[in-house]
Protein backbone atom coordinates (compact mmCIF):
# COMPACT_ATOMS: atom_id res chain seq x y z
CA UNK A 1 0.00 0.00 0.00
CA UNK A 2 1.12 3.47 -1.11
CA UNK A 3 1.23 5.76 1.81
CA UNK A 4 -0.46 8.93 1.06
CA UNK A 5 1.02 11.96 3.38
CA UNK A 6 -0.87 14.63 1.80
CA UNK A 7 -4.06 13.85 3.56
CA UNK A 8 -3.77 16.88 6.15
CA UNK A 9 -3.16 20.72 5.48
CA UNK A 10 0.73 21.77 5.90
CA UNK A 11 2.52 25.19 6.01
CA UNK A 12 6.23 24.69 5.49
CA UNK A 13 8.51 27.66 6.86
CA UNK A 14 11.37 28.40 5.87
CA UNK A 15 13.61 30.65 8.65
CA UNK A 16 16.18 29.90 11.80
CA UNK A 17 15.83 27.66 14.60
CA UNK A 18 16.35 30.09 17.78
CA UNK A 19 16.40 28.09 21.42
CA UNK A 20 15.54 30.84 23.61
CA UNK A 21 14.34 34.52 22.93
CA UNK A 22 10.65 33.89 20.83
CA UNK A 23 11.38 34.28 17.16
CA UNK A 24 11.41 32.30 13.58
CA UNK A 25 10.69 28.84 14.36
CA UNK A 26 10.36 28.34 17.65
CA UNK A 27 7.34 30.76 16.91
CA UNK A 28 5.73 29.92 14.22
CA UNK A 29 5.61 26.28 15.08
CA UNK A 30 3.52 26.18 17.76
CA UNK A 31 1.32 29.24 16.47
CA UNK A 32 0.15 27.23 13.21
CA UNK A 33 -0.39 24.40 14.89
CA UNK A 34 -2.79 25.90 17.47
CA UNK A 35 -4.33 27.29 14.20
CA UNK A 36 -4.83 23.41 13.28
CA UNK A 37 -2.52 23.14 10.69
CA UNK A 38 0.59 21.06 10.41
CA UNK A 39 4.12 23.04 10.25
CA UNK A 40 6.92 21.40 8.55
CA UNK A 41 9.94 23.83 8.89
CA UNK A 42 13.42 24.44 7.24
CA UNK A 43 15.87 25.28 9.34
CA UNK A 44 18.29 28.02 7.59
CA UNK A 45 20.41 28.14 10.82
CA UNK A 46 20.45 26.79 14.33
CA UNK A 47 20.81 29.81 17.26
CA UNK A 48 21.48 29.16 20.78
CA UNK A 49 19.65 32.37 21.32
CA UNK A 50 18.88 35.48 19.10
CA UNK A 51 21.73 38.24 18.23
CA UNK A 52 19.93 40.66 20.71
CA UNK A 53 21.54 39.03 23.56
CA UNK A 54 25.88 39.09 24.42
CA UNK A 55 26.42 36.47 22.81
CA UNK A 56 25.05 33.13 21.42
CA UNK A 57 25.60 30.15 19.60
CA UNK A 58 25.48 30.19 15.86
CA UNK A 59 25.40 27.31 12.84
CA UNK A 60 24.78 28.24 9.49
CA UNK A 61 22.72 25.11 7.37
CA UNK A 62 23.01 26.54 4.34
CA UNK A 63 25.09 23.43 3.12
CA UNK A 64 22.29 21.14 4.67
CA UNK A 65 18.72 22.62 3.47
CA UNK A 66 19.16 21.23 0.14
CA UNK A 67 19.27 17.22 1.07
CA UNK A 68 16.92 18.19 3.86
CA UNK A 69 14.10 19.32 0.57
CA UNK A 70 15.60 16.34 -1.78
CA UNK A 71 14.11 13.90 1.26
CA UNK A 72 10.58 15.78 1.16
CA UNK A 73 10.78 15.28 -2.92
CA UNK A 74 11.41 11.69 -2.14
CA UNK A 75 8.05 11.69 -0.06
CA UNK A 76 6.11 13.24 -3.08
CA UNK A 77 5.15 16.23 -0.25
CA UNK A 78 2.55 18.58 -1.45
CA UNK A 79 2.56 22.05 0.83
CA UNK A 80 -0.96 24.60 1.33
CA UNK A 81 1.44 27.23 2.32
CA UNK A 82 5.08 28.03 2.22
CA UNK A 83 6.21 31.09 4.18
CA UNK A 84 9.67 32.41 4.08
CA UNK A 85 11.71 33.92 6.67
CA UNK A 86 15.22 35.74 7.89
CA UNK A 87 17.52 34.19 5.05
CA UNK A 88 21.32 35.00 5.47
CA UNK A 89 22.78 34.99 2.13
CA UNK A 90 22.53 35.03 -1.92
CA UNK A 91 22.81 31.10 -2.15
CA UNK A 92 19.64 30.62 0.67
CA UNK A 93 17.61 33.00 -1.33
CA UNK A 94 18.25 30.60 -4.23
CA UNK A 95 17.61 27.40 -2.44
CA UNK A 96 14.19 28.74 -1.53
CA UNK A 97 13.23 29.90 -4.90
CA UNK A 98 14.31 26.11 -6.05
CA UNK A 99 12.00 25.18 -3.23
CA UNK A 100 9.22 27.29 -4.88
CA UNK A 101 9.70 25.90 -8.00
CA UNK A 102 9.17 22.02 -6.92
CA UNK A 103 6.78 22.33 -4.52
CA UNK A 104 4.34 25.30 -5.08
CA UNK A 105 0.99 24.39 -6.83
CA UNK A 106 -2.55 25.78 -7.40
CA UNK A 107 -4.08 25.96 -4.41
CA UNK A 108 -0.29 26.64 -3.11
CA UNK A 109 -0.18 30.36 -0.81
CA UNK A 110 3.49 31.45 -0.60
CA UNK A 111 3.89 34.42 2.18
CA UNK A 112 7.68 36.59 2.06
CA UNK A 113 8.26 38.09 5.60
CA UNK A 114 11.55 39.52 3.75
CA UNK A 115 13.26 40.52 7.03
CA UNK A 116 15.76 42.63 5.17
CA UNK A 117 15.92 45.81 8.09
CA UNK A 118 13.95 48.12 10.80
CA UNK A 119 14.86 51.70 11.85
CA UNK A 120 15.69 52.66 8.14
CA UNK A 121 18.74 50.35 8.12
CA UNK A 122 18.95 47.35 6.27
CA UNK A 123 20.95 44.41 8.65
CA UNK A 124 24.66 44.33 8.56
CA UNK A 125 24.23 40.87 6.53
CA UNK A 126 22.15 42.24 3.62
CA UNK A 127 24.38 43.08 0.40
CA UNK A 128 23.12 44.85 -2.50
CA UNK A 129 23.40 41.32 -4.32
CA UNK A 130 21.42 40.00 -1.70
CA UNK A 131 18.77 42.85 -1.86
CA UNK A 132 18.53 41.92 -5.91
CA UNK A 133 17.83 38.12 -4.63
CA UNK A 134 15.36 39.14 -2.56
CA UNK A 135 13.04 41.09 -4.92
CA UNK A 136 13.20 37.59 -7.32
CA UNK A 137 11.28 35.98 -4.35
CA UNK A 138 9.29 39.02 -3.59
CA UNK A 139 7.66 38.53 -6.99
CA UNK A 140 6.62 34.82 -6.21
CA UNK A 141 4.90 35.71 -3.14
CA UNK A 142 1.52 35.64 -2.89
CA UNK A 143 1.26 37.28 0.36
CA UNK A 144 3.91 40.11 1.54
CA UNK A 145 4.73 41.27 4.97
CA UNK A 146 7.55 43.76 5.33
CA UNK A 147 8.14 46.71 7.91
CA UNK A 148 8.27 50.25 6.20
CA UNK A 149 12.14 50.09 6.59
CA UNK A 150 11.64 46.67 3.97
CA UNK A 151 8.78 48.27 2.22
CA UNK A 152 11.53 51.08 1.29
CA UNK A 153 14.31 49.13 0.34
CA UNK A 154 12.55 46.72 -2.20
CA UNK A 155 11.03 49.51 -3.79
CA UNK A 156 14.09 51.96 -3.74
CA UNK A 157 12.35 54.30 -1.93
CA UNK A 158 14.02 56.97 0.87
CA UNK A 159 13.83 56.15 4.36
CA UNK A 160 12.87 59.33 6.28
CA UNK A 161 12.42 59.97 9.77
CA UNK A 162 9.08 61.11 11.50
CA UNK A 163 5.82 61.20 10.56
CA UNK A 164 4.76 59.15 7.58
CA UNK A 165 2.03 60.73 5.17
CA UNK A 166 -0.70 58.12 4.54
CA UNK A 167 -0.69 58.79 0.62
CA UNK A 168 2.83 57.91 0.48
CA UNK A 169 2.32 54.53 2.91
CA UNK A 170 -0.21 53.75 0.32
CA UNK A 171 2.14 54.62 -2.54
CA UNK A 172 4.68 52.20 -1.44
CA UNK A 173 1.98 49.14 -0.88
CA UNK A 174 0.91 49.52 -4.56
CA UNK A 175 4.62 49.60 -6.01
CA UNK A 176 4.75 46.51 -3.79
CA UNK A 177 1.92 45.02 -5.53
CA UNK A 178 3.24 45.76 -9.00
CA UNK A 179 5.87 43.51 -8.64
CA UNK A 180 3.89 40.43 -8.10
CA UNK A 181 2.16 39.91 -4.38
CA UNK A 182 -1.83 40.46 -4.94
CA UNK A 183 -1.68 41.50 -1.14
CA UNK A 184 0.84 43.35 1.21
CA UNK A 185 0.47 44.25 4.72
CA UNK A 186 3.33 46.69 5.40
CA UNK A 187 3.50 46.68 9.04
CA UNK A 188 4.50 48.60 12.08
CA UNK A 189 3.49 51.77 10.65
CA UNK A 190 4.15 54.57 13.33
CA UNK A 191 0.88 57.39 14.03
CA UNK A 192 1.22 58.94 17.35
CA UNK A 193 0.23 56.59 19.93
CA UNK A 194 -0.73 53.82 17.68
CA UNK A 195 0.80 51.47 15.58
CA UNK A 196 -0.78 50.63 12.55
CA UNK A 197 -0.60 47.74 9.40
CA UNK A 198 -1.25 48.71 5.90
CA UNK A 199 -3.53 46.02 4.36
CA UNK A 200 -3.07 46.41 0.29
CA UNK A 201 -5.05 44.28 -2.06
CA UNK A 202 -4.88 44.51 -6.21
CA UNK A 203 -8.46 45.77 -6.75
CA UNK A 204 -9.35 46.75 -3.74
CA UNK A 205 -9.43 49.90 -1.48
CA UNK A 206 -6.11 50.13 1.22
CA UNK A 207 -7.18 49.71 4.69
CA UNK A 208 -5.39 50.61 7.78
CA UNK A 209 -5.70 48.71 10.71
CA UNK A 210 -4.64 50.33 13.82
CA UNK A 211 -3.47 49.25 17.63
CA UNK A 212 -2.49 51.39 20.45
CA UNK A 213 1.15 51.60 21.14
CA UNK A 214 1.90 49.68 23.76
CA UNK A 215 5.47 49.48 25.80
CA UNK A 216 9.22 48.98 23.60
CA UNK A 217 9.57 47.41 20.25
CA UNK A 218 10.02 43.17 21.19
CA UNK A 219 11.60 40.77 18.93
CA UNK A 220 9.42 38.21 17.13
CA UNK A 221 6.04 40.07 16.73
CA UNK A 222 6.67 39.97 13.27
CA UNK A 223 7.00 36.07 13.82
CA UNK A 224 3.68 35.75 15.31
CA UNK A 225 2.25 37.90 12.99
CA UNK A 226 2.94 36.31 9.65
CA UNK A 227 2.40 32.94 11.39
CA UNK A 228 -1.11 34.11 11.91
CA UNK A 229 -1.04 35.37 8.42
CA UNK A 230 -0.32 32.30 6.74
CA UNK A 231 -2.19 30.00 8.86
CA UNK A 232 -5.05 32.14 8.02
CA UNK A 233 -4.46 32.26 4.23
CA UNK A 234 -4.55 28.54 3.95
CA UNK A 235 -7.84 28.61 5.95
CA UNK A 236 -9.37 30.73 3.84
CA UNK A 237 -9.83 33.68 6.05
CA UNK A 238 -10.40 37.16 5.06
CA UNK A 239 -7.10 39.09 4.33
CA UNK A 240 -8.39 42.19 6.28
CA UNK A 241 -9.97 40.54 9.19
CA UNK A 242 -7.03 38.06 9.17
CA UNK A 243 -4.44 41.18 9.39
CA UNK A 244 -6.66 42.70 12.26
CA UNK A 245 -6.40 39.16 14.18
CA UNK A 246 -3.08 39.27 13.79
CA UNK A 247 -2.46 42.83 14.86
CA UNK A 248 -5.07 42.43 17.95
CA UNK A 249 -2.99 38.76 19.22
CA UNK A 250 0.22 40.26 18.92
CA UNK A 251 -1.05 43.75 21.31
CA UNK A 252 -2.14 41.17 23.82
CA UNK A 253 0.92 39.49 23.79
CA UNK A 254 2.69 42.62 24.36
CA UNK A 255 0.23 43.71 26.64
CA UNK A 256 1.23 40.49 28.75
CA UNK A 257 4.46 40.32 28.73
CA UNK A 258 4.55 43.58 30.00
CA UNK A 259 2.85 42.65 33.10
CA UNK A 260 4.55 39.38 33.72
CA UNK A 261 7.81 41.73 33.75
CA UNK A 262 9.46 39.67 31.00
CA UNK A 263 12.80 41.10 29.08
CA UNK A 264 12.10 42.69 26.13
CA UNK A 265 14.74 40.45 24.33
CA UNK A 266 12.62 37.60 25.48
CA UNK A 267 10.24 38.00 23.10
CA UNK A 268 6.06 37.89 23.56
CA UNK A 269 4.78 35.08 26.06
CA UNK A 270 1.82 33.95 23.20
CA UNK A 271 1.94 30.98 25.20
CA UNK A 272 -0.04 32.95 27.47
CA UNK A 273 -2.23 33.15 25.18
CA UNK A 274 -2.71 30.56 22.71
CA UNK A 275 -6.17 29.47 23.65
CA UNK A 276 -7.91 32.78 22.33
CA UNK A 277 -6.70 32.58 19.25
CA UNK A 278 -8.74 31.28 17.47
CA UNK A 279 -11.57 32.75 18.71
CA UNK A 280 -10.50 36.48 17.79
Amino acid sequence: MVSNHNRQKKIAVINDLTGFGRCSLTVSIPIISAMKLQCCPIPTSIFSNHTGYESCYFDDYTARMQPYIDEWKKLKLSFQGISTGFLGSEEQIRIVLRFLDDFVSEDTVVVVDPVMGDQGEAYSTYTPEMCREMKKLVCRADILTPNLTEACILTDNAWHEGKWKLSHVISLAESLNEMGPDKVVITGIPQGGYIANLCCEKGKEPRFVRTHRLGTQRCGTGDVFAAIITADAVNGIDFQKSVRRASCFVKRCIQKSIEMDLPPTDGVCFEELMMQLPTL
